[in-house]
């Protein structure tokens, strides 16, 4: 009769413990739950601009300092070798170090060719000595090189296979820079297809993208050569589209380097610092999107944990059937 007893406070003590949790249950689902939080990935694009585009490391060292790493990076000509680097797990100020004594001779030479002054084999040495990797497959951040079928004129993005062509590829420069033949066809520098490439980030699935983006002019004097009478046609065209990249951006960056040359490596400390105030400028808006980026990694989270069940508390113990 005792053990009779007991089971019946147990039998009403679980059916107790379920109603509450059905009744809570109940007002949940009555209750307005908020709108769970949206992805924030980020992804910041480097463009191009030789020398100048040093400051993008200026830029990525403020974010490294920052704790915020994007999820996808993509770049062009410069911006894509900083960005190669960077994948690869080469710090901001290992770059910083790099950039101090880098000079055009390191991956440029003269060459006698009808389709172009120099060539840029030499960078496959460079990338070589300063790349942590050789395959995009084993960069730690996802990322994108932004070059130009020379044939079709089409814009070509590589993501996948061996770095150092498609880097070079991106590098280019029509008319200065001999094609490079990566997989059987002819590349030339990005900028024709993706002077700022932030629409292939989108493509790889960023909901957030910074644009770097150098608006000075490639000489703001007269032309001392060849060299700077194409590079100057080539920056006045490329203004004249900024609209088609601007539009896939959410903020741009324009870090002010007017009055340096396109060749000036000597002054890589000057032109990291203006990339570096341009980034602590930008930064209110990254530390936003870190912010979403965190919130939603936590939803996840969350989300996944084992749900709580309604099954009645008495079933959890066997019942007597005598």
């Amino acid at each position: 009769m005792a053990r009779s007893g007991r089971f019946a406070v147990k039998l009403l003590d679980g059916l107790q413990k379920s109603v509450r949790a059905l009744a809570r249950e109940v007002k949940s689902t009555q209750t307005p739950r908020p709108a769970p939080p949206k992805p924030c990935r980020i992804g910041l694009a480097l463009g191009g601009g030789f020398a100048r585009g040093l400051a993008h490391v200026g830029i990525l060292k403020v974010l490294e300092e920052e704790g915020i790493i994007p999820d996808f990076i993509a770049g062009t000509s410069v911006g894509a070798v900083i960005g190669a680097a960077y994948c690869s797990g080469v710090s901001a100020k290992e770059l910083e170090e790099i950039a101090a004594i880098v000079r055009v001779k390191d991956f440029a030479r003269y060459t006698i060719s009808r389709f172009g002054l120099c060539t840029n084999d030499r960078m496959t040495g460079f990338l070589r000595r300063i790349l942590k990797v050789k395959t995009f497959e084993e960069l730690r951040i996802p990322l994108a090189v932004a070059a130009t079928d020379f044939m079709s004129g089409e814009p070509v993005v590589f993501t996948k296979g061996p770095l150092a062509d498609p880097v070079r590829a991106s590098c280019a420069y029509p008319g200065v820079f001999l094609p490079v033949s990566v997989q059987g066809r002819l590349m030339v520098d990005g900028l024709l297809g993706h002077a700022v490439p932030a629409q292939p980030l989108r493509q790889m699935g960023a909901d957030r993208v910074a644009a770097v983006h150098f608006r000075a002019h490639w000489v703001n004097r007269t032309p001392r050569h060849v060299f700077e009478v194409i590079g100057q046609c080539f920056s006045i065209a490329m203004a004249n589209v900024n609209c088609l990249w601007q539009q896939h951006a959410d903020l741009v960056i324009e870090p002010d380097v007017t009055g340096y040359a396109f060749d000036d490596f000597q002054r890589a400390m000057s032109l990291i610092k203006i990339g570096e105030a341009s980034g602590r400028e930008m930064l209110p808006t990254f530390r936003a999107w870190a912010a979403e980026r965190e919130t939603y990694a936590r939803y996840q989270a969350e989300s996944t944990r084992t749900k709580v069940t309604l099954a009645p508390a008495v079933l959890r113990e066997p019942i007597p059937l005598g």
